[in-house]
């Protein structure tokens, strides 16, 4: 089922997750949606609090490499922790599923050490790098209430509040669902949601 996205300036997404205590059915169910709803939406990185569940998990989509690779096959990852960064770091132009038409450079570390559980409930430590680093770390962002625009320079973030308030008051509106900060979801023109 395709879920609606909550809008960057909705609450939950300004809220801390709380840990995942069981790895259930209602939880595998939501990971199928939350893949679902990320394809549709055209996303390679999906957090729980995204779509309205405030819980530490995320999904990442396969990643490949210049010549079509299967680098990393699509993931769950619950209760993620990263452990440590790498010194290398370089910029990448982001956008977010939750902060519809707005792109912006972010400088992160190339390489992360992380702890999490995968769908069967067995914890795995691994290093990650490269694009699959960089998505871990813009989702774990969501799930600690931190959004990608906080990560630039000041004078950028100056530079786009006029974009910002647009997308806070809904005035730009994403071809798939989603729910404004007061809790209206938007109208979306297709046959295929199911919301």
């Amino acid at each position: 089922m395709i879920l609606p996205i909550y809008n960057a300036f909705h609450p939950i997404l300004k809220t801390k997750t709380k840990q995942v205590q069981n790895i259930d059915e209602e939880i595998l169910s939501l990971v199928d949606n939350m893949f679902e709803t990320m394809h549709f939406a055209e996303g390679i990185g999906l957090a729980a609090n995204q779509v309205g569940a405030s819980l530490s998990l995320l999904i990442v989509g396969d990643i490949f490499d210049e010549n079509e690779k299967l680098l990393h096959p699509k993931k769950a990852y619950i209760n993620p922790e990263i452990l440590s960064f790498g010194e290398e770091v370089d910029e990448f132009n982001e956008g977010c599923l939750s902060v519809p038409e707005l792109r912006e450079v972010v400088v992160r570390p190339t390489e992360i050490q992380l702890r999490y559980y995968d769908i069967n409930g067995k914890e795995h430590n691994e290093t990650a790098n490269g694009l699959l680093a960089r998505v871990l770390q813009h989702e774990i962002d969501h799930l600690n209430g931190i959004l990608f625009f906080e990560r630039i320079s000041p004078i950028r973030r100056t530079l786009i509040q006029n974009k910002l308030k647009k997308i806070k008051k809904g005035l730009i509106v994403p071809d798939y669902p989603m729910v404004l900060p007061d809790g209206t979801l938007t109208k979306v023109h297709s046959s295929e949601i199911k919301v």
